[in-house]
């Protein structure tokens, strides 16, 4: 269990590290692929392209997910490694605009994309790893584990972060730091592919004849397409408080960043009591009432951190935001995965996922610094974030219980 847990998590945390890297350092990666008078369009170049790797997550989703359900959950984890680790040695190295002109963000986009599409796929299958190989009884705390090296890679991106920050200039990060803290990253990958191939699969050995989602589904799939679309919101919002911190606030890289450190630290915390406290008193009280905290705390927090315009207050405010919306997220994956079929869980998983992920999350950055400059204030970004957050909360109320705590009570 332990060797399973290693490979799916440090393979998903090393390809959520590179992709969120990214978006830390969009600023800077705007200015070498889009360069331009404007700060705003070297910006919205970049967060586009950042953008275009949600286009191909649910190509990779429908590919290597049913790739993962007929031929097995570890061959598809070692398809996406490789696959990720294309992305990032391809975007990391690309020359600047500078040097070979317009072909520089056409091949910073096909990274993307090639990222995109692994990570679509890996999200399933490791999810579908982590519940097969888990004893009934610990699924939520094992399935938090993948929240949770999602949250590492996150901490881990904004400590490299921080640290160029500090021993670089302004100048030196925009040339190459970021590219430093890209590739980091690729040093992980043979060990990644090592320790996936001494797997066991999980995968069952007789043959099932491929079926759609029947109507007893359907409710866990529509909410988990909710829930994952306030989540991903919530994420990606969470993630642009690096661009948020240094564009709308004016702090320097190194507040937004140790800001982002923290965010990162708190949802390893956080992912990790919900998930096994979900074990013990059911999926569903961990997603509704801390959402339901969530949802009545982010227009206060962020008209605290407008009026105060304080290093110390958004840090904080932060903090205690990314605390309560990540002790949802090891529920929201356990519910969606439980309750759906082995023959199906996959593919269903990674496109539940997927489709919410790239239809919002993809646009959440684009959107919400749109909505900043249109209405001149960053509360525009606390409403957007609460309506998502109502939406979730819907769904989390409305999802089926699928902890095996509650069933067993339920049948008593």
């Amino acid at each position: 269990m332990r060797r399973a847990v290693a490979a799916a998590t440090v393979g998903n945390a090393l390809e959520f590290y590179d992709f969120v890297a990214f978006a830390f350092f969009a600023v800077q990666i705007g200015r070498a692929f889009f360069p331009s008078g404007d700060p705003f369009v070297s910006l919205m170049g970049s967060l586009a392209t950042f953008g275009a790797g949600f286009v191909s997550r649910p190509l990779g989703a429908w590919v290597l997910g049913g790739y993962a359900d007929r031929y097995g959950r570890k061959p598809a984890m070692l398809v996406s490694m490789l696959l990720m680790g294309l992305g990032i040695a391809l975007l990391a190295l690309t020359p600047s605009y500078a040097s070979i002109g317009l072909a520089a963000p056409v091949l910073a986009v096909i990274a993307r994309l090639i990222q995109g599409f692994a990570l679509g796929g890996e999200i399933g299958s490791a999810t579908t790893y982590l519940i097969e190989a888990a004893e009934e009884h610990r699924r939520g705390l094992v399935i938090s584990l993948q929240g949770a090296s999602q949250a590492v890679a996150a901490l881990t991106a904004a400590l490299v972060g921080l640290g160029l920050s500090l021993a670089l200039s302004e100048a030196a990060l925009a040339a190459y730091g970021w590219r430093i803290a890209l590739l980091l990253g690729t040093a992980i990958v043979p060990f990644a592919l090592v320790i996936r191939r001494a797997l066991p699969e999980t995968l069952p050995q007789a043959p099932v004849a491929p079926s759609e989602i029947s109507a007893s589904y359907r409710r866990t799939v529509l909410c988990g397409l909710a829930m994952i679309g306030a989540g991903t919101t919530g994420t990606y919002i969470f993630t642009y408080m690096a661009t948020f911190g240094q564009n709308t606030l004016h702090f320097p890289a190194s507040v937004a960043l140790t800001a982002q450190a923290l965010i990162g630290a708190m949802q390893v915390v956080a992912t990790l009591l919900g998930g096994w406290l979900s074990d013990r008193l059911g999926r569903r009280p961990m997603m509704v009432w801390p959402a339901l905290a969530f949802v009545c705390a982010v227009v206060p927090c962020f008209a605290w951190i407008d009026a105060t315009r304080d290093a110390g207050v958004f840090i904080t405010a932060m903090v205690l935001l990314a605390s309560l919306s990540f002790l949802t997220q090891a529920s929201i994956y356990a519910t969606i995965s439980e309750g759906l079929p082995t023959r199906i869980r996959a593919r269903g998983f990674a496109l539940v996922y997927a489709l919410p992920v790239s239809l919002i999350g993809g646009a959440t950055q684009l959107i919400v610094t749109w909505l900043i400059k249109a209405t001149g204030t960053p509360m525009a970004l606390a409403w957007y974030l609460t309506g998502a957050a109502l939406i979730g909360l819907v769904a989390m109320i409305l999802a089926p219980e699928t902890a095996p705590v509650r069933r067993h009570l339920a049948a008593r």
